[in-house]
């Protein structure tokens, strides 16, 4: 039966340097998870051969870099990753950066760090 879900009833993990996340869908097809990362903190440059992302901000700032251009998102702002495309996200700014990456299919078993 479906319910509503947030980070409060939502399945939690920790990655990098003190990031959280949680999965608000999981399914065969479909990934959305609402992730926090803290001032400073940045991913590790990856791909992903199959998935597809789109990362929209929420709160604060984020660097996204895809292949060799940098972007600058702010709240209510949006990014499509293409499967393939070498990316990194990055909060250089003063606050969480707090965003919901959506991801089809799933990412998590096709990421390939560079």
């Amino acid at each position: 039966m479906a319910r509503p879900i947030s980070i409060e009833n939502a399945e939690h993990y920790n990655w990098g340097d003190n990031c959280d996340g949680w999965h608000l869908v999981q399914s065969e097809q479909l990934s959305v998870i609402q992730e926090r990362v803290p001032s400073g903190a940045c991913e590790m440059a990856h791909k992903h051969e199959f998935a597809e992302q789109f990362f929209f901000i929420l709160s604060g700032q984020a660097s996204l870099k895809v292949e060799a251009e940098t972007h600058i998102l702010n709240p209510q702002q949006g990014l499509h990753v293409p499967a393939g495309a070498v990316h990194q996200l990055c909060n250089y700014g003063q606050d969480d950066l707090v965003f919901i990456v959506t991801s089809t299919p799933p990412s998590h078993s096709d990421r390939v760090n560079q």
